[in-house]
């Protein structure tokens, strides 16, 4: 019976886990473009970014910093006459610089022969880029964006205008690759290109919907303050800009322009780790290196991540199959740890996203669940056995056939057990006198009140057979008195079984006796049976003795009969009257058998009456018997001897004579 639940538990188990897996691959799928999942794997991108960056830059590009130096030594305030850029070009020009690049807008005329200085500086440079942008406009008539370019002198100098917007996502933090045919870095590349023929072949291409792979926290890029090139600086060597891409931009922390500080810095992946916001013009930068060394990070399609997530939970399904809480842990975490290391090696060496925060959770929320499954099938299970069980054996034994299921196999071990047998007298014929249903409730009651007994003493029943019961006391769990507990159990049958004679009595019945038999001894116990069909049981010699003792009652009148290696074991914690010395089928060696006896004059006068009988002193052993007839009034095992007497007195035994008796049956 068991065995079939088992068997039924494991079957569901394995429905339950096959649909949880796929819930679980429904879920993780359908949450991998939400927005909560993309701010998750917008994290886990900033991760893979600040871990595989390489913290330099491998290009000839220097950013030139307008920063707080710059002003304190040019000592003017903002915006700076455009005369000075136009100095700043033609010292770059004179450099060797290969592109200059402003990230700054000159979109306001100022005064005309500072812009005149400046659109000349430019159009002897030829490499020069300014930034473009757009602008949110709003007025009571409508309400539109524009785009803001360099003063038409400046382009017809040959400024070249560059987009230079840069995409945020949601929180802010600049990932996405701004994109367009007029964008800042491809104007940059453009122009080296011209500037710098066969530089390159052809014009980089760049995935849809790219991602910036970024250097490194702020101030990655070599940085050189504006001043410096302004003035000259002499630590600045005269070919240091030489085929160089030079960027123009703030660098500014602390501005005397209100909100300038803030109005061209922007968070990166780095800003938790350094909490320094990166100067848009580095930003720039960044990008135009991913495009040139082919950097830019694309990002695995919907059906790559779908397929990384299947793989990962058909390879997490043995782990289910074999649940165990610290080994399937253990291959989860390695399953994770594979798939982040999967996602770091593509993101570093190929600059492939391949976001892995749905796969991780996904394993994450299968093996929760399956814990939480395991923990509800487990107590199932358990209430499934105690279901089971609960009416066979105690409850400490459904408990640790609940904590070691694997014990209920086939096999057995050799285990010192007392074992108890009990049948009702003569209820053969009883049950010819009731009908079937009558029958069924006498049965039902005494099984009932035999059951609650064995198992209050921490005894196991092994079987009904019809009006009989099997129970023993040592296993499954030990019990170093089950000698005693059994022999507690024994006299508490009969006492239950008094309680009964009441409502046998008003069914019509006459009074029904119990007999109770009670061996200690060795036997094996355990799972016995068929592998279809097995039962926790106990076999050996002192499983039959006990079993023929129960019979033996009925030749002495007594309703309890124990053999001495029960009483050895209960070393007179039970007073025990002794009855005889028999001989049972099989067995060459005798056997004392005892009965439990609260009358001390009762055991007193036995005692003597046997040593008498023993010595074949019939005289004395029919005065002694006689003394207990007396002291007990109508005594049956009296009778049997007294009987004995009357037979020896006629045809003595002889001298061989050992004082037992053989058994004709069993």
């Amino acid at each position: 019976m068991l065995r079939r639940v088992m068997e039924a538990l494991q079957g569901r188990r394995l429905l339950l886990t096959s649909l949880l897996a796929v819930v679980v691959w429904v879920l993780a799928a359908g949450t991998m473009q939400t927005r909560f999942w993309d701010q998750l794997e917008a994290r886990l991108f900033d991760q893979l970014t600040v871990a595989t960056a390489p913290g330099k830059s491998n290009l000839p590009i220097t950013i030139i910093g307008i920063d707080e130096a710059s002003f304190a030594q040019i000592n003017k305030r903002w915006p700076w006459p455009r005369s000075m850029h136009a100095q700043l070009v033609d010292r770059l020009h004179a450099g060797g610089a290969a592109v200059i690049a402003f990230d700054m807008i000159f979109s306001e005329a100022s005064e005309p022969a500072e812009d005149q200085a400046f659109a000349d500086a430019v159009a002897r440079a030829g490499n020069v880029i300014m930034a473009s942008d757009h602008a949110y406009q709003e007025t009571s008539l409508l309400r539109q964006w524009i785009r803001v370019d360099p003063l038409p002198a400046l382009r017809a100098a040959g400024a070249v205008p560059g987009l230079a917007t840069v995409t945020l996502d949601a929180d802010a933090v600049v990932r996405g690759l701004p994109d367009g045919e007029d964008i800042y870095w491809r104007r940059v590349i453009q122009t080296l290109m011209k500037a710098r023929p066969g530089i390159l072949e052809t014009e980089p291409g760049t995935p849809a919907n790219g991602y910036i792979r970024h250097m490194g926290p702020a101030h990655t890029f070599p940085y050189v303050s504006y001043y410096q090139v302004l003035h000259g600086d002499k630590s600045l060597p005269p070919d240091f800009f030489q085929d160089q891409i030079v960027l123009i931009g703030r660098d500014v922390r602390a501005s005397p322009e209100a909100g300038a500080a803030q109005a061209d810095m922007f968070a990166t992946p780095f800003l938790g780790g350094s909490k320094l916001l990166t100067p848009g013009v580095e930003i720039h930068a960044t990008i135009i290196e991913n495009v040139l060394t082919g950097q830019v990070v694309s990002r695995a399609s919907r059906s790559e991540a779908l397929l990384f997530l299947s793989v990962a939970l058909l390879l997490a399904f043995p782990a289910l199959l074999r649940w165990h809480p610290v080994w399937s842990g253990a291959w989860f975490l390695a399953l994770m740890l594979a798939g982040a290391s999967l996602s770091y090696a593509l993101f570093g060496q190929k600059h492939l996203w391949l976001p892995a925060g749905a796969t991780l959770a996904g394993l994450a929320t299968l093996y929760l669940s399956m814990a939480v499954l395991s923990y509800l099938t487990e107590r199932r299970r358990g209430q499934q056995i105690k279901g089971a069980f609960a009416k066979y054996v105690s409850a400490q034994v459904v408990e640790q056939m609940i904590a070691h299921p694997e014990r209920l196999r086939l096999g057995g071990e050799r285990r010192e057990l007392t074992l108890l047998f009990s049948d009702l007298a003569g209820f053969t014929s009883i049950s010819e006198k009731l009908p079937p249903d009558g029958v069924a409730k006498v049965i039902n009651a005494y099984l009932t009140e035999m059951t609650r007994v064995i198992l209050a003493e921490g005894g196991t029943v092994d079987k009904f057979i019809g009006d009989a019961v099997m129970a023993f006391w040592g296993a499954p769990l030990d019990d170093p008195d089950h000698a005693l507990h059994a022999t507690r159990a024994a006299v508490a049958m009969q006492e239950a079984m008094d309680g009964l004679q009441e409502s046998y009595h008003a069914m019509g019945l006459a009074k029904i006796g119990l007999r109770i038999g009670v061996n200690s001894g060795p036997a094996i116990v355990g799972n016995m049976g068929s592998e279809d069909r097995f039962d926790y049981t106990a076999l050996g010699d002192a499983v039959n003795l006990a079993s023929r003792l129960e019979g033996v009652n009925k030749m002495y009148g007594t309703r309890i009969l124990l053999s001495e290696t029960t009483q050895q074991l209960l070393a007179g914690a039970v007073k025990l009257r002794p009855i005889d010395k028999v001989r049972v089928k099989g067995k060459e060696e005798p056997v004392h058998i005892f009965t439990p006896c609260e009358d001390a004059k009762l055991i007193e006068l036995s005692v003597a009456a046997l040593a008498a009988y023993r010595a074949q002193d019939w005289p004395a052993a029919r005065a002694a018997w006689n003394a207990v007839l007396a002291h007990a009034d109508d005594d049956p095992v009296a009778k049997v001897f007294m009987h004995r007497i009357d037979e020896f007195e006629q045809q003595p035994p002889g001298a061989g004579w050992d004082g037992s008796v053989a058994l004709e049956k069993g």
